[in-house]
């Protein structure tokens, strides 16, 4: 049994301050370690969310009911090897029985191998979780999925903890690479920009423009996530044949509007699949 058991991040960057804020202001009140290399990280998410700076590597595992790997992609491999010789598997309790990653690209397979030893490989359970920036507000959106052998109650564990920032969905592993492209909250920043940046081209200042491209995106969608009528529907009823919203859109799919993005979500999938070859 673990003494003092916490959800523990190794990583206190972006996506742990995002997730460490999201849950205080959803009033979970969980104990969170966090490990990094960067005092000033540490220092900062003590700040804003209250969570407990790990004085080494070591300390921090030992804690860990759950053990969140919260580093950037390329680091993940190290950072696991660490894991393994600083020790904290030497214990009577042994490992994290859960561990989740949140590395884009890395493969389950990959977590486990890299993971050492194989008399420990049996006794970790690995997610993946996809986590959006933006469960700091309590709005965000997590994928997961599972390697064979996570129990239900260890599913449960660690849907819960992204549910409390924002909605979750299972996906196949297979899948996750899609996700990753399709999900990102920098499509609606780089459409605002875009969307605004034409208003401007077309007349508008400035501050106009960013209102009239915000209520676009963003109104929008939400009418369309509070009326229950599919995009067909909606499409139809403000793209009025005739019109200029039609005639706008009519133009866009001209251009390639479409194509751009089918586009873009492919080059994102190649690149988590770059990741995986690490």
């Amino acid at each position: 049994m673990r003494s003092m058991s916490a959800t523990v991040f190794l990583g206190g960057g972006r996506i742990t301050g995002a997730l460490a804020a999201g849950l205080r202001l959803a009033g979970d009140r969980r104990r969170i370690v966090v490990y990094d290399r960067h005092p000033e990280k540490l220092r900062a998410l003590r700040r804003e969310s209250g969570v407990e700076i790990a004085r080494d590597l070591k300390s921090a595992v030992e804690r860990a009911e759950m053990l969140v790997i919260a580093v950037r992609p390329a680091s993940v491999k190290r950072m696991l090897a660490e894991v393994m010789a600083c020790g904290a598997f030497s214990r009577k309790a042994g490992p994290p029985r859960l561990c989740v990653s949140l590395a884009a690209g890395i493969p389950l397979k990959k977590l486990r191998a890299w993971l050492g030893e194989p008399r420990h490989r049996g006794s970790v359970r690995w997610a993946r979780a996809m986590p959006s920036p933006v469960g700091r507000m309590g709005r965000g959106l997590t994928a997961g999925c599972f390697e064979r052998g996570v129990t239900k109650a260890e599913r449960r564990q660690v849907h819960e903890l992204f549910a409390r920032v924002g909605a979750v969905v299972e996906v196949p592993e297979s899948r996750m690479d899609a996700f990753t492209a399709a999900y990102s909250s920098s499509h609606g920043y780089h459409a605002l920009a875009a969307l605004a940046k034409a208003g401007q081209d077309a007349g508008l200042d400035r501050e106009t423009a960013l209102t009239a491209a915000a209520h676009a995106l963003s109104d929008g969608i939400a009418y369309w996530r509070a009326s229950g009528q599919s995009l067909d529907e909606l499409l139809e009823e403000a793209a009025t044949p005739g019109g200029i919203a039609a005639a706008t859109m009519s133009a866009m799919d001209a251009a390639g509007y479409g194509r751009a993005v089918k586009k873009g979500i492919q080059a994102g999938v190649k690149r988590a699949r770059r990741n995986a070859m690490l």
